[in-house]
């Protein structure tokens, strides 16, 4: 056996329980789809959010899909000025049965993080800088 680190992101449009969640269990859908990854050779899971996601920790929706023996930890991502808003990321550690190189998957504004794994087109990168100008007018309107 061999363990497997795989990397990923997503994004939601907004903080809600359900939209958390969804993302969250789309994620980690394609992660073990991509890694032909089962949810038993799960080791552990860890994730981050940004700081304006609070409605629900995404260790609640990895256990609605069954991995349940898996160590799960939730962290809130350092904040850094202008940096992607409403995002999840994620590292997920397997034990697998062959050595092979790991598919990280990035989703949703997330790719922005990773244009090398996730080729994106100028609309793309458009649109995530008009939602980032839009959070920090939103977040200083407070």
């Amino acid at each position: 056996m061999s363990e497997i680190y795989v990397r990923g992101a997503t994004t939601v449009d907004y903080d809600g329980a359900k939209e958390v969640s969804d993302a969250t269990k789309t994620l980690l859908r394609e992660i073990l789809k991509q890694n032909s990854i089962g949810i038993k050779e799960i080791k552990f899971v860890i994730f981050t959010a940004t700081r304006d996601i609070k409605s629900v920790y995404p260790a609640a929706a990895t256990r609605e899909l069954g991995i349940t023996e898996a160590a799960l930890m939730c962290f809130q991502e350092m904040y850094v000025e202008g940096s992607l808003p409403l995002c999840l990321r994620v590292m997920l550690c397997a034990s697998v049965n062959i050595s092979k190189s790991p598919r990280h998957v990035y989703l949703n504004n997330a790719r922005t993080l990773r244009p090398d794994l996730n080729p994106y087109s100028a609309d793309d990168f458009n649109n995530f800088n008009n939602f980032n100008k839009r959070s920090k007018l939103d977040a200083n309107s407070d």
